[in-house]
C-alpha cells in the first residue's frame, strides 16, 4: 500500500510537472525504509494464473540483447549462464561491427558448451533496431549508451518483456520522468526489472547494510563516497565519420549519450549512500571542472566533481569522482553514525573511539560475483512467479547523480524537486543518421563546456 500510494502520487505530480515533491517526502522516506525494495531489490507480487503458466516450468525463454558493447556482451553471457533454458535469439545495435564482435565474444566464452545461434535476419542495425529485437524476446537486456534507456525501457515494458537494464537509466530529468512512469507500468503488469546497480546483489554490501539497519553505527550523520581513478577509453575521430557517428562511437564524452562520469560510474557510490541512509537527498551543491582531460576528443564532460548531498535527516554525504592519471585512486563508501563508523571497502565497523566492532570475514574473490547474481535472481524470479522491481530506485539514484551534475555545472545549490521538474532534455526522442547531435563543435573542433556561475539551471 505504501508502494502504490507513493507511485500513484508521484505520477500524478509528474503529469502536472510542478510541485512534484512537496507532498512526497514523507511517503518516499517511508517507502525506502519499510519495503524490501530498498534493501534487496525484490518485491514479491503474486502473478495471475495465466502469467504463472507463462513463466513456470521448462518454457524456453527467448533473450534479446540491445546494445552490443562490452557490458552488453558480459550481461548476455551472465543471462545465458543464469538459466539453462535461455536462448539468445536477437541482437540490436547502431553498428553492425559491434554486433558481430559481441556475438563472436559470446560464442568464444562458451566455447561450444552452449549453442549460440543468432540468425543473420535477427541481427538488427540502426536506431530503430531495438524494437525489432525486443519483439522477438521474452527477456530483454538494455545496455546501449544510457541516453537511449528511457525509450528502450518504455517499449520493452509496453510489449510485456522482462528487463535487465544497466545504470544509469537516463541522462536528463525528462528521461527520469519517463522511466518512473514506465516503472509503474512494469509493476502493474507484474514484469521483472533488474537494474545494474549490482551492489544491491553483493553479499558484502547486504551483510553490512543489515548490520547498519540493526544499529551497528547508530544513525548515519555523514559520509564520503568515492570513484576516483585514471579515467576510461577514448575513441579518436576517424576519417570519413559524420559528427553523429563520431559521438556515438565516443559516447562517454557527450552528455546526451552518457550524462558525464558522475552518472556513468559514480552513480554506484551515490546509490549506496541513498540505500544506506534510506532516503534520497533534498538538495546538492558542489564544484567541478576540466583540469587535465580537456582535449577535443574529451567532448564536453568534466574530469572531476565534488558534491555535498544533504538529506532530510540533516545527514550530509560528500561525493567525489575524478578521472585524472597520477592521483589517488579510490572507489569506496564510508559512513559516520552517532555510535560508530563503517568503511565498506575494508568491510570494517568501528565504534566512536575507532575500535573494531566487526570485520566482514571474506576476502576479495570469495563472494559470488554480483554481476552474475543479478541475472540469477532475475531468471529465478521469472521462473518462480516473483517480481523484482528495481526501476524506481534506479531512476531516483540516477536523478541524484543528475542533481549532482547540475550543481557542479552551475555552481548553484539545487533541490531534488527542481531537478525532477527540470525541462532539461538532452536526449532527442528520435535519432536517425541524418540527425544533428544536440552538442556540436565550433570551427576549431571544440565543444561548449559547462561553466559554473554562467551555466544556467533549465
Amino acid at each position: 500500500k505504501i508502494l502504490e500510494l507513493r507511485i500513484n502520487t508521484l505520477n500524478r505530480q509528474m503529469m502536472k510537472n510542478k510541485d512534484t515533491l512537496k507532498n512526497y517526502e514523507t511517503s518516499r522516506r517511508s517507502f525506502v525504509q519499510k519495503t524490501a525494495l530498498a534493501t534487496s531489490g525484490l518485491l514479491t507480487v503474486p502473478l495471475s494464473v495465466e502469467a504463472m503458466a507463462n513463466v513456470h516450468g521448462a518454457k524456453k525463454l527467448k533473450l534479446a540483447l540491445v546494445g552490443c558493447g562490452g557490458r552488453g556482451s558480459g550481461a548476455a553471457v551472465q543471462a545465458l549462464t543464469a538459466d539453462e533454458n535461455v536462448e539468445l535469439v536477437a541482437m540490436a545495435d547502431a553498428f553492425a561491427d559491434r554486433i558481430e564482435k559481441s556475438l563472436n565474444g559470446i560464442k568464444d566464452h562458451f566455447d561450444g558448451k552452449k549453442k549460440i545461434d543468432v540468425k543473420e535476419k535477427n541481427r538488427f542495425v540502426g536506431f530503430d533496431a531495438y524494437k525489432k529485437a525486443i519483439d522477438l524476446a521474452d527477456v530483454v537486456i538494455l545496455t546501449t549508451p544510457p541516453g537511449f534507456r528511457p525509450y528502450h525501457f518504455e517499449y520493452a515494458i509496453a510489449n510485456d518483456k522482462h528487463v535487465f537494464m544497466e545504470k544509469p537509466v537516463a541522462t536528463d530529468p525528462v528521461g527520469i520522468r519517463k522511466v518512473l512512469a514506465t516503472a509503474k507500468m512494469a509493476k502493474a503488469k507484474k514484469l521483472n526489472v533488474v537494474v545494474g546497480l549490482q551492489r544491491h546483489y553483493q553479499t558484502k554490501y547486504i551483510d553490512i547494510k543489515q548490520r547498519i539497519d540493526q544499529g551497528a553505527i547508530g544513525k548515519i550523520r555523514s559520509g564520503q563516497v568515492y570513484w576516483n581513478d585514471a579515467g576510461v577509453w577514448v575513441k579518436k575521430r576517424q576519417a570519413g565519420q559524420s559528427e553523429l557517428e563520431y559521438q556515438m562511437r565516443n559516447w562517454y564524452y557527450f552528455n546526451w549519450l552518457c550524462g558525464d562520469h558522475i552518472l556513468e560510474q559514480h552513480i554506484h557510490n551515490i546509490d549506496v549512500a541513498n540505500w544506506f541512509i534510506g532516503d534520497y537527498p533534498v538538495s546538492a551543491q558542489g564544484m567541478g571542472g576540466r583540469q587535465v582531460r580537456n582535449g577535443k576528443d574529451h567532448g564536453e564532460i568534466f574530469d572531476h566533481h565534488f558534491v555535498e548531498f544533504t538529506y532530510a535527516s540533516g545527514a550530509v554525504i560528500s561525493s567525489q569522482c575524478r578521472h585524472i592519471p597520477g592521483t589517488m585512486r579510490r572507489v569506496d563508501e564510508v559512513f559516520q553514525g552517532t555510535q560508530g563508523s563503517v568503511e565498506i571497502g575494508k568491510g570494517l565497523i568501528t565504534d566512536l573511539e575507532g575500535n573494531s566492532q566487526y570485520k566482514y570475514p571474506r576476502k576479495w574473490g570469495e563472494d559470488s560475483n554480483p554481476y552474475q547474481v543479478e541475472h540469477d535472481r532475475l531468471f529465478a524470479s521469472i521462473r518462480n512467479g516473483g517480481v523484482i522491481a528495481d526501476a524506481e530506485n534506479g531512476a531516483m539514484s540516477t536523478l541524484t547523480a543528475i542533481l549532482g551534475r547540475m550543481a557542479t555545472y552551475t555552481g548553484k545549490k539545487i533541490t531534488l524537486e527542481e531537478a525532477l521538474n527540470s525541462e532539461l532534455h538532452l536526449m532527442p526522442e528520435t535519432v536517425t543518421w541524418d540527425s544533428t547531435p544536440p552538442s556540436v563543435p565550433d570551427s576549431e573542433g571544440n565543444y561548449p563546456i559547462p561553466t559554473p556561475g554562467k551555466t544556467k539551471m533549465i
